[in-house]
């Protein structure tokens, strides 16, 4: 029971001790250099399904190229005090990445450090971004947003390719259960004219009992205050268009009203977890642009404004999304 309402409360440590399958645990960091003519996505998890075996994924945001770098089950370690990871020889905190890969899909190399970081705020009712719903037993995938934005410094060697990320900016997350959800749109930026703003977003479909529902969480953090929008909350979705190329998305509350549109941009591809295997191909781009607009129910817009190196993925049954 206490290690229960610990990891229950502190969303970024490892959730796996004791799981059987099917389980996946991943951590998802987004990398952009200052003059953002460099992007990455670190992804390092771990499944079991029908083997088991942890994971480091990197994702170039620019070229589209990944690589899907798998290490034996005995390599993964986890602290049962605070979130910090050891794959191998990679160590990943909220404050710093360590990478030192080298294999037949690549080579990886070098220290980052994060600063000024900050989380979604939590209470023990509310421990995140999944509010009440972390509480919930056996959902099929949880959430976390470890830090909205950070500065990094450091830098990286990818190959032959030496990136700089001294004076960028970064996000972590993370998602932790049995498999991704069937349908989900997902994006995020922090790269706003505001410095420190940061939107992240995403609708999916949520087995609950025998049925399932269309859950969305949204998170604006401006100005440090945070203007969320989520099933949970009682926002409802006014407009949800989902294209080829854009996605339109309108929510509101009794408060603020939220207009988002995303343009896509050419990405790369992931793997994602079901409850056998990393079987799901995931389309990404760290390219997409996100026009956003904040107002009050009086009308007055409160943010207006464009991010821009946004993630999005777009994957699965979407037309049951669009109902």
């Amino acid at each position: 029971m206490f290690w229960l309402l610990r990891s229950t409360i502190s969303p970024a440590m490892y959730h796996g001790f004791g799981k059987k399958p099917p389980y996946f645990e991943g951590w998802y960091y987004k990398l952009v250099s200052e003059d953002g003519k460099h992007r990455l996505a670190v992804v390092p998890g771990v499944i079991l399904g029908e083997t088991a075996h942890a994971f480091i994924q990197v994702l170039d945001g620019v070229s589209g190229y990944t690589a899907y770098h798998t290490f034996p089950i005995d390599s993964f370690w986890a602290s049962k005090n605070d979130f910090d990871i050891r794959i191998g020889e990679n160590r990943f905190t909220v404050d710093q990445v360590d990478l030192n890969i080298s294999d037949e899909f690549g080579k990886v190399q070098g220290s980052l450090k994060f600063q000024g970081g900050t989380p979604w705020p939590g209470s023990l009712v509310s421990p995140g971004i999944m509010g009440w719903y972390a509480w919930v037993p056996r959902m099929e995938c949880y959430h976390g947003v470890l830090s909205f934005d950070h500065l990094i410094q450091g830098s990286l060697q990818i190959n032959q390719t030496a990136i700089d990320f001294g004076g960028g900016h970064g996000y972590i997350e993370k998602d932790w259960g049995q498999s991704f959800p069937a349908a989900w749109v997902w994006f995020q930026t922090n790269h706003f004219s505001t410095p420190g703003s940061c939107l992240t977003a995403s609708v999916a479909i949520i087995p609950w009992m025998r049925s399932a529902f269309r859950g969305f969480i949204i998170g604006f953090w401006h100005q440090r205050q945070l203007f969320r929008f989520a099933t949970y909350t009682g926002a409802k979705i006014e407009k949800l268009e989902i294209g080829e190329h854009l996605v339109a998305w309108v929510v509101g509350d009794d408060r603020y009203r939220l207009e988002m549109v995303v343009r896509q941009a050419p990405g790369g591809l992931l793997l994602g977890p079901t409850k056998v295997e990393m079987g799901k191909r995931v389309p990404e781009t760290l390219s997409a642009t996100v026009d956003l607009r904040l107002s009050d129910r009086g009308q007055n817009i409160l943010f207006e404004g464009q991010g821009n190196f946004a993630g999005l993925e777009v994957n699965g049954e979407i037309d049951r999304l669009r109902e």
